[in-house]
């Protein structure tokens, strides 16, 4: 059976002070490159899925690095597109204790903004693909961009292809006239299985619940095609120690996750993805529903273990931690 997924969205360079130096103390920035969507094609594609990412880079030594970048991981990237513009940049400050981690974005006229329906033939792409996958950064990037993201989603419902959203909003990205209320319902009634918790209900849908699997049940009545929803539920104690469950509401029932306990934490960012990626993984390899939460949220977890935006860790590691093996070995 094909097992290829297909991924839609803009990529970054991220530059992250080293170790926990904070903004105004460092000299040096590191890179990496990072995309929510990106993130989730690269773990999948180290997992031996076959996963297209398509987005919009500047045609310059940056854009080319970039796609170097996913196709180190793996990645195919010859649906990619190249013009003018920018790469979009965001600044990475790791917290520490009780000092928060910060981001500051610098996204404005990236190349992937300027990205326009007829760019891309879908139909043609969405050939042979099992799965797509799209999240709620990219409709807020730009209208071009949600057009580009409402054209591929009619592509893929049309081939029969799975459809995934983290529908992920985010307040500050919405700078172009539209709020996520305005766009986000049309791609969402379009989505099979969705990630998101009650802000974005409320933000995305205009469902106010406090209660998610209430919240899920709302959604479902709104949006028939939606099958599942998961998120995740972090408990911070500390920058450096956080709680982490997934849950997952079948159309039936909750289903809830084993809990890690993640104390030093070398790296949060992309967790999410990793998240997405294993529910993707799963279902692709028709797990149970149990199974897929299960392996997705110690994807999640052993995220937090990886330095950089994508999650590295191999489908035996990732058994191995929910399996409680290995835990802190030195292995040889």
């Amino acid at each position: 059976m094909n097992k290829k997924v297909v991924t839609l969205g803009d990529v970054m360079m991220r530059l992250s002070t080293p170790g926990f130096a904070r903004f105004t103390q460092t000299e040096t920035f590191k890179i990496h490159y990072a995309g929510s969507e990106g993130n989730v094609a690269s773990a999948l594609a180290g997992w031996g899925v076959p996963a297209v990412h398509v987005t919009r880079f500047p045609e310059n030594d940056f854009g080319r690095a970039a796609t170097e970048s996913l196709r180190k991981f793996g990645v195919d990237t010859s649906s990619i597109i190249y013009g003018d513009e920018r790469l979009g940049l965001y600044f990475l400050e790791n917290g520490a204790m009780q000092r928060s981690s910060r981001i500051i974005y610098d996204r404005f006229d990236s190349a992937f903004s300027y990205i326009k329906p007829g760019m891309i033939d879908w139909s043609e792409l969405m050939k042979g693909a099992r799965w797509f996958h799209w999240s709620g950064i990219t409709p807020a990037i730009s209208q071009g961009a949600a057009d580009v993201c409402k054209a591929a989603l009619l592509a893929a419902r049309k081939q029969g292809v799975t459809i995934s959203a983290d529908i992920n909003y985010r307040r500050n990205l919405w700078q172009y006239g539209k709020r996520a209320i305005d766009i986000m319902p049309s791609l969402i009634e379009l989505s099979d299985i969705i990630v998101g918790g009650v802000t974005d209900f409320e933000n995305c849908l205009g469902i106010t619940v406090t209660d998610f699997e209430k919240g899920c049940k709302e959604v479902q009545k709104k949006n028939p095609a939606v099958k599942k929803i998961a998120n995740t539920h972090r408990e911070s104690i500390s920058s450096s120690h956080n709680k982490i469950e997934g849950m997952l509401w079948t159309g039936k029932e909750l289903l809830r996750s084993q809990q890690y306990d993640l104390t030093h934490i070398v790296d949060r960012v992309g967790a999410g993805d990793a998240f997405m990626a294993g529910l993707i993984f799963c279902w692709i390899n028709e797990k149970t529903e149990k199974q897929t939460l299960e392996f997705a949220t110690a994807s999640c977890a052993m995220k937090h273990s990886v330095e950089g935006d994508v999650n590295v860790c191999t489908v035996q590691e990732i058994d191995a931690v929910l399996n409680g093996k290995n835990i802190g070995k030195l292995l040889r």
